[in-house]
Formats: C-alpha cells, structure tokens, sequence
C-alpha cells in the first residue's frame, strides 16, 4: 500500500466514524471506494507520464489544489472534466462498475506509426 493510500484510508476511517451501521455508512463507504479508486488512477497514470499536479492541471485546465483533491479521493468528477483528464494524460479512461466492484483504469494511447 502506497503512502497515498494508507492516508486515504485513515482519512475515510475517520469520516466514517461519526455514522452508524445501516444503508447510510454503505452507501457512504461505496463514494468513498469509487472517489478513492478514480483518484488512485489519476495518480498512477500522471506519474506513469512523469508529470507534478501543477503540469497536469494545466494540460485539463484545472488548478493544482483541484487535481490534489481528486487524487485523495475528496471529489467526483463530471464526465466532460474526465475527458478532459483523459486528453490531458494522453490516455483512455475506463471505468467498469459491477455491483460492488468498480475498476477504473486509464490506458496510454499508442503512438501513431
């Protein structure tokens, strides 16, 4: 487990403290899953790329401060500003929800022969 992730999770077991058992904290802990796994992707495909927030804020014009919350799992992107994520990182973006699974990946385009 990256340090990213072990501080998401401790973050999210703090937020999560404050409800009860029940469909609440479920449907909490499901956003906190998706948030964390999209975030997870931004960040391993912008340093995949070898890129800083500040270089890919740019490119999906965007704000530092932005990028470092969506990659902590603190928002949930629109899909215009996921496309825009996609360009800027020169990749696809797939995201494959299944139940209680969800797997987003961003797949580098192939250079053009």
């Amino acid at each position: 487990m990256t340090g990213h992730a072990r501080w998401k999770l401790s973050r999210d077991k703090e937020i999560a403290k404050g409800i009860s058992e029940g469909p609440e904290l479920e449907k909490m802990r499901e956003e906190i899953r998706l948030s964390h796994d999209l975030g997870q992707a931004v960040h391993d495909r912008r340093t995949e790329v070898g890129i800083s927030q500040t270089e890919l804020a740019k490119r999906a014009g965007m704000t530092q401060p932005q990028i470092s919350k969506l990659e902590l799992g603190g928002t949930m992107p629109t899909l215009p500003l996921l496309a825009r994520l996609a360009r800027a990182l020169d990749a696809a973006l797939s995201v494959e929800l299944d139940g209680e699974t969800s797997r987003v990946t961003f797949t580098a385009h192939t250079p053009a022969a």
